[in-house]
């Protein structure tokens, strides 16, 4: 039963993003692919990864990672910068023009979650915190890059 909630509650959280994306591109050619879409995902959930650790992330070899990275940086999504300690390393950026496409879902996450803030008692939120903190920190086997 906690299993299919769960998935119906994930599916709608999908679902509300994949039909705002159609609606918000209606007409007119999507700019992301999908590989490219997953990419910029990763992108953003590591938090400013160098390019090495996004390929190593996305177990791509570093040509195409890097063929990758120049393909998105063309289409305005990413941008690298230049790490300030080593000269060497880069790392990347999402541009406003991504953060505005994922602020798409972001959305409707908080508009959900405000509707929980004003439904349920302050012992039912801090009991619904605790669940979502022990998944994420102890029951998920989270990725590391």
């Amino acid at each position: 039963m906690i299993k299919e909630a769960f998935v119906k509650v994930y599916d709608n959280f999908k679902m509300h993003f994949y039909h705002e994306i159609f609606q918000k591109w209606r007409g007119r050619e999507l700019s992301l692919t999908t590989f490219e879409t997953f990419c910029m995902e990763i992108i953003y959930i590591l938090d400013r990864p160098t390019v090495s650790e996004f390929s190593k992330f996305a177990s791509l070899s570093s040509a195409n990672a890097a063929d990758k990275i120049n393909k998105l940086i063309a289409k305005g999504y990413i941008r690298k910068i230049q790490s300030e300690k080593d000269r060497r390393k880069y790392f990347l950026e999402p541009t406003e023009k991504y953060n505005d496409y994922y602020n798409i879902n972001n959305a409707y996450i908080s508009k959900v979650l405000d509707k929980v803030e004003n439904r349920f008692s302050e012992e039912e939120k801090a009991t619904f915190l605790k669940i979502l903190t022990v998944m994420s920190e102890e029951l998920m086997d989270n990725v590391q890059s």
